[in-house]
């Protein structure tokens, strides 16, 4: 799991603080793709089930903007982007200040009572 650090978390919106060491190197001096994707599935999916029903991903996409810097303390968050159902769709966004470095998108469903 990529380590990161809750600055507020609420029913309708979340903020962490993430750091991404030398282990999720990727090429050129930079985060690795694929540990954006493990580091937004993790925060999406915490925020889909906190204080709800649990809930399954069933899609994730991730669009890279930047290139994503190791050792720098970077903001990532995530919100309710839409409701229908069971299906819940949570956005995210990292970022580095001003600069938005990736985005995410998720749908998520809702367990039924009972569903492993």
């Amino acid at each position: 799991m990529v380590p990161y650090e809750p600055t507020s978390w609420t029913e309708e919106r979340m903020t962490a603080r993430v750091r991404f060491g030398r282990t999720y190197l990727g090429d050129r001096a930079a985060v690795h793709g694929g540990a954006l994707s493990l580091l937004f599935d993790e925060i999406l999916g915490r925020f889909a089930n906190h204080g709800r029903e649990g809930a399954r991903t069933a899609r994730l996409q991730v669009e890279y903007r930047k290139v994503v810097p190791l050792d720098r303390d970077l903001e990532v968050e995530a919100w309710v982007s839409d409701q229908q159902g069971r299906k819940l769709t949570i956005a995210g966004r990292l970022t580095d200040g001003d600069h938005t470095l990736a985005e995410a998108e998720a749908l998520f469903v809702v367990l039924r009572e009972g569903q492993p």
